[in-house]
Formats: structure tokens, C-alpha cells, sequence
């Protein structure tokens, strides 16, 4: 499984230094290329109005952003479509191979994108987690973070080193979760506990392989199921458990828990003792895209540093446009710090490709989970 880590990025950072500060160049270019309209289907909350109006600013095409809250919402959405009704979607490197399994998504061409802008080591990376299927790139990456421990800090303090997806299944735990992803984070428990018939990452390779190792998770989870007050399948969920309904601890993702402490809330984040699960996202061209200049002015327009920073400033998700973690506001960097203190950057435990065959599968389990 390949392993990338926040530290080799930034190393990817300096040594393309140089192109730092590029951003007026790829604004003329997307200039040159006429205005008009593009088409955006994102996560919600990911594009504010700030991050639009600058891409206008920038470029003078004007965005038409659509909100999802799941990876199977955008994937049912497009099928639904046969690939049309968007220029430009955002899914995680993960799931890119479904897309193109159904024909969803069409080749990036490579040189329309900047790629000198992308951290080097995101780019050669998302090789192996999903981008590239069958000798084809047919995303560019964009983004990276995680998913890990939020917690209350008055309630539930956690500190590194001792923190662990146990917590969130404990005693005098009243959790949030995620179903499907809330049974890996309860199978690295198990298996750094060493109650696990293989390793968890073999679920990924045969379904007979993740029925041996799920069915030893499910049984966990479904004991331990009290522990959970609230299931969440959306940011506003996730977020919601912690404001309205007595969470004091949760499996989230980073920008839910920063969200929650911005707003002055007593929520911190903290990657776990087993690793925080890890994810790359990046834009995609669908294949009844219309407006392909303007999707790859938004594409060059995303990977400038001002734009990046611009993004992780509003969703404290880490960018992979060069130099923009120079330009990060005080509040984010010291997020970062914060999540990711020792070792955990090196503990990163990447999403591997999900196959459909075991998107269906998991989604089996997630609902005998449930309806328990």
C-alpha cells in the first residue's frame, strides 16, 4: 500500500519552489481562453462564496457550484445523468475507478494542466491510490485529509499517543460515526489489538477475504453499538451531533471538528494511535463535460498557491498546490499541529482503491450494522 505523508509533501513543496508565485500567469491564460460558464458538483462546503468570486476575479468564467454530501451521491448522480450535466466533479482518488468502470469520466489531458503546480509527491502518488486506471490519469489531485478522532475537550479530553478508535467504542463514549468508515476504524482497533483473523487491508484484495475480516468487525461493532448516539453521512450531520445532540466524541472528518472549534466550541481533532485515515480528492471531468476550457481554467486556477491557501483557510483540508502552506492563515497551521503532532504523520493509514465488488459488499455490512 503505498504511504505518503504531509512531511513528504512539503519536501515536494521546496524543491518546486521556484514556481511559487506563478499565479498571474495561469489568470492571463484562463483570460485568453474566453469567459462563459463551468460546472461544478462538490462536496458542500468546499467552494464558498469567497473561493468563487476570486475564481471569477481571476478568470471572468463564473461558476455554477452544486453541493453532495457522499461519494455515492456524486457516483449515483452521474450515472443517473450518463455522465452529463457537469464540467467538473470532486471525488476521493479511491473511488475514481468506479467512474470509470460506468464511463463517467473521460482522460485529463495532461497538458492543458499545470502540473508543476501539484506537490510532486501527490501527483506520483495518486499513481497507486486511484487517479491513473489502465495507463490513464483521469483526475488531477487537489486536496488531502483525514478522518480521526474529534473530540470534546472538557468531556472527553484525548492526547496523542494515547488516543485510539477504542475511545469512540469505550465506556462513557456517546458517539458520532460514520457506518461503513467507523468499521475500519473499529478493525484498526482490533487488529492493533491483534484480534483480527488477517490483515485489515486484505479486505480490500477478495470478497472472500473481507467477509473473513468483517464479519469479526461487525460482531464488535453491533456489541458496542450503544456507544453511538448519532450516525452521520454528511458534514451538517457530523457537525450537528456535536451542537444539538450531546456527542462528546466522534469518528469525523477534519474540517467537521474545525468547523465546530471555530464556532467556539470545546471540539479538538487528534490522529489515533492506529493512524488517521487518510484520503486524497481531486477534480474529474465527466464525460458529457461542455465546457472544457473553462473546467481546465478552474483546474490551473485551484492549483495556484492563493487559491489553495484560500481553500484550507475555509475547510482546514490540506492542499497540494505548491506553496500554499506558506500562505495558511495562523488558525490553520495551528489545526494542523494539533491533529498531527509526533508520529502521526508517518502513521497516515491511506484509503486503498475500492473496487465496486467491495463498495457493495462494505454496503452490506454497513447496513446489517444499522438496522442491528
Amino acid at each position: 500500500m503505498t504511504r505518503i505523508d504531509r512531511r513528504g509533501l512539503l519536501r515536494g513543496a521546496a524543491a518546486t519552489a521556484g514556481v511559487t508565485l506563478a499565479s498571474p500567469y495561469l489568470a492571463r491564460r484562463a483570460m485568453a481562453q474566453g469567459a462563459g460558464t463551468v460546472n461544478i458538483f462538490a462536496w458542500a462546503g468546499y467552494l464558498n462564496d469567497e473561493i468563487l468570486a476570486a475564481f471569477t476575479e481571476a478568470t471572468g468564467i463564473t461558476p455554477n457550484f452544486t453541493p453532495y454530501g457522499t461519494n455515492d451521491e456524486l457516483l449515483n448522480q452521474l450515472r443517473a445523468n450518463n455522465g452529463a450535466g457537469f464540467d467538473l466533479i470532486w471525488p476521493t482518488v479511491d473511488r475514481v475507478p468506479n467512474y470509470v468502470e460506468f464511463g463517467l469520466v473521460q482522460p485529463i489531458d495532461e497538458a492543458r494542466v499545470e502540473v508543476a503546480r501539484v506537490l510532486p509527491s501527490a501527483w506520483e502518488n495518486s499513481v497507486n491510490l486511484g487517479a491513473v486506471v489502465d495507463g490513464a490519469r483521469y483526475q488531477v489531485p487537489t486536496d488531502w485529509g483525514t478522518e480521526a478522532v474529534a473530540f470534546d475537550r472538557d468531556q472527553r479530553p484525548l492526547e496523542y499517543g494515547t488516543a485510539s478508535y477504542g475511545d469512540i467504542w469505550n465506556d462513557g463514549a456517546q458517539a458520532t460515526v460514520r457506518a461503513h468508515s467507523a468499521l475500519i476504524g473499529l478493525g484498526l482497533w482490533l487488529e492493533a489489538e491483534g484480534r483480527l483473523p488477517r490483515p485489515l487491508l486484505d479486505a480490500f484484495t477478495s470478497p472472500e477475504a473481507q467477509t473473513e475480516i468483517f464479519d469479526v468487525i461487525l460482531a464488535e461493532a453491533v456489541e458496542r453499538k450503544g456507544n453511538v448516539i448519532q450516525f452521520w453521512n454528511n458534514e451538517n450531520e457530523a457537525q450537528g451531533a456535536f451542537r444539538v445532540n450531546g456527542a462528546n466524541v466522534g469518528q469525523t472528518w477534519d474540517s467537521t471538528a474545525a468547523t465546530l472549534a471555530r464556532e467556539g466550541m470545546p471540539i479538538g481533532f487528534i490522529a489515533p494511535r492506529e493512524g488517521a485515515l487518510a484520503w486524497m480528492e481531486g477534480l474529474s471531468i465527466p464525460t458529457g463535460a461542455e465546457n472544457l476550457d473553462q473546467a481546465y481554467a478552474f483546474i490551473n486556477w485551484f492549483l495556484t498557491p492563493e487559491a489553495g491557501a484560500m481553500y484550507t483557510n475555509a475547510t482546514s483540508i490540506n492542499s497540494t498546490a505548491v506553496g500554499s502552506d506558506q500562505l495558511i492563515s495562523d488558525e490553520a497551521r495551528a489545526f494542523f499541529a494539533a491533529a498531527y503532532p509526533g508520529d502521526a504523520l508517518e502513521k497516515l493509514w491511506w484509503w486503498p482503491i475500492q473496487e465496486s465488488w467491495y463498495v457493495t459488499k462494505r454496503n452490506e455490512y454497513q447496513d446489517r450494522f444499522l438496522s442491528a
